[in-house]
């Protein structure tokens, strides 16, 4: 009886490996790993919004034979828009500070509007920026054309540094006759939103 239980349950044994493929273990299938793509993070790099800073500059002021130079400091605002590798935008700024003498007449302030087109190279804008001026004296005011250049370095999303320089240009001041030239070099730190 022993035997006759020894063989069925070899024979079940067998049966049973055959049925489930055989004594070797089954393959086992390789798993496929996919390379992920590498994608570089976020540069800083969209500069479109609104923005508004203060500067702190040198004004030089030239007209005909006479020459002066003071500190000055102001406040701006603008708007960017970022098309992807250009950036397009509009500003206001003033600027103020110590009277620049030129004979007897005193310059006060400066007012601009200027348009600005530059290069977005992530984190850092390089632009150039024309537009009109207006040259405030204690004896009159007149308008004139603006342009320049400047880059701005975007230290976090909300807050960037830059540096600014501007030549101006009046001719026939106020019907005077006298032509001034003006030129203006600015650190300026913009809060954007």
């Amino acid at each position: 009886m022993t035997r006759i239980f020894l063989s069925s349950a070899l024979a079940m044994t067998a049966a049973t490996a055959s049925y489930a493929g055989g004594s070797d273990p089954a393959p086992v299938e390789p798993v496929v790993i996919e390379p992920e793509a590498a994608t570089s993070g976020p540069m800083g790099g969209d500069w479109t919004g609104g923005y508004g800073g203060l500067s702190f500059g040198n004004l030089s002021v030239d007209a005909d034979d006479l020459e002066d130079s003071e500190g000055v400091y102001g406040l701006y605002g603008g708007y960017d828009y970022d098309f992807g590798q250009f950036v397009v935008g509009g500003e206001l700024d003033y600027q103020t500070g110590e009277d620049i003498e030129l004979g007897s007449v005193e310059v006060d302030n400066i007012l601009r509007a200027k348009v600005r087109g530059g290069y977005d190279l992530g984190r850092t804008l390089i632009y150039g920026t024309v537009g009109a001026a207006q040259l405030n004296a204690d004896g009159g005011d007149d308008t004139g054309i603006v342009g320049g250049l400047g880059v701005e370095y975007k230290v976090t999303e909300q807050f960037s540094v830059g540096g600014e320089y501007l030549a101006h240009r009046f001719d026939d001041f106020d019907d005077t006759g006298v032509d001034i030239d003006a030129d203006t070099v600015s650190l300026r730190g913009s809060f954007r939103f």
